[in-house]
């Protein structure tokens, strides 16, 4: 009798991860939205994990971070690889770190964005600090690998080609939209020459800000989708017309996925330009994007990096954790 129960348990809990996994289907763009491969559109409520890298260090790059991140009420989640990790950790460890992120977000039925975590000018190669160094060769050598790794894993749906583009003022050399332009449509070329059908991301200037030019130059590819990062300190308020402004007015078009959005109290540990504001932002924040149907991921969802979602390893919510596990389980 004991035996028969057992062997209906693994054949139930066999059954279970089958069908877990087939929830997850391939996504695509349609006109200005995320569609599945059957045609179901899909707006992105999610979480930043910090560096994979980093959370294998600490000892919690396990099942149950990815456990809380689905509690919490995430659809998706966003994998930032620093360049510096990638290049200490190595290319095959490093993808055995990603390769068991994909498979835990999988049977939790998580998309997953890989992002490409630089900030700078790409293309005069000025960074903001070290663990952003990388070159052009490196980063198209990186989405080349990532392309033929993960072109069959439809968990995979977004490549975030660069994180945050900026040339402070001139500090970082010159970019010129038309430069960059042809920087991301070299990459997406690159991508889609080894068969891999995730959805490009691209960001505009101004650490990932500023997407104004597309109204006039957009890149010239089909299928992908466009990247802000939206601080509350990167206008004042009201918020909503600058928004429009600068980046909202994209979605009309494309879809639009704010791929970091957060915020911290000044007091808070590691508050800084530009994330310090309160509950304000996030209420005009998650009701801008449910008006406009734009997706958004929260950064950052580890008690060390700021703005923090939680505080400790019990996975206590900080101020902005409390705000935004609200809004996730609420939607």
């Amino acid at each position: 009798m004991q035996q028969t129960i057992t062997i209906l348990l693994l054949l139930f809990s066999t059954f279970a991860f089958s069908q877990q996994n087939t929830a997850i289907k391939r996504i695509q763009v349609k006109g200005n939205q995320f569609v599945t491969e059957t045609g179901d559109s899909l707006v992105f409520r999610g979480l930043n994990a910090s560096d994979p890298d980093n959370l294998d260090k600490q000892g919690h790059w396990n099942a149950a971070y990815f456990d809380e991140i689905k509690r919490w009420g995430a659809n998706i989640v966003r994998f930032p690889v620093h360049p510096e990790a990638w290049r200490a950790r190595g290319q095959d460890n490093y993808f055995k770190l990603l390769d068991q992120g994909v498979q835990w977000a999988k049977e939790r039925n998580l998309y997953v964005i890989v992002d490409w975590h630089s900030i700078g000018n790409l293309r005069s190669e000025l960074y903001q600090s070290a663990n952003y160094e990388t070159t052009l060769k490196e980063t198209f050598e990186f989405w080349r690998t990532m392309s033929k790794h993960y072109k069959d894993e439809p968990t995979v749906a977004f490549f975030e080609l660069y994180n945050e583009p900026t040339v402070y003022n001139g500090q970082l050399g010159v970019c010129t939209w038309a430069q960059w332009r042809d920087i991301m449509e070299e990459t997406i070329t690159i991508i889609r020459a080894h068969g891999c059908k995730a959805v490009p991301l691209v960001a505009g200037f101004d650490w990932a800000y500023d997407l104004r030019p597309v109204a006039t130059d957009p890149i010239r590819a089909e299928g992908i989708a466009y990247v802000s990062h939206p601080y509350p300190m990167k206008r004042a308020k009201p918020w909503e017309p600058q928004w429009t402004q600068d980046w909202g007015f994209v979605a009309e078009k494309y879809p639009v996925i704010l791929t970091e959005i957060g915020f911290c109290g000044a007091d808070d540990e590691g508050a800084h330009i530009p994330v310090i504001s309160d509950e304000s932002y996030g209420d005009a924040i998650t009701a801008y994007c449910a008006q406009k149907g734009i997706s958004y991921v929260v950064w950052v969802f580890d008690p060390h990096w700021a703005p923090r979602l939680f505080t400790d390893w019990n996975f206590t919510p900080s101020r902005q954790g409390k705000y935004f596990k609200a809004a996730l389980q609420k939607k």
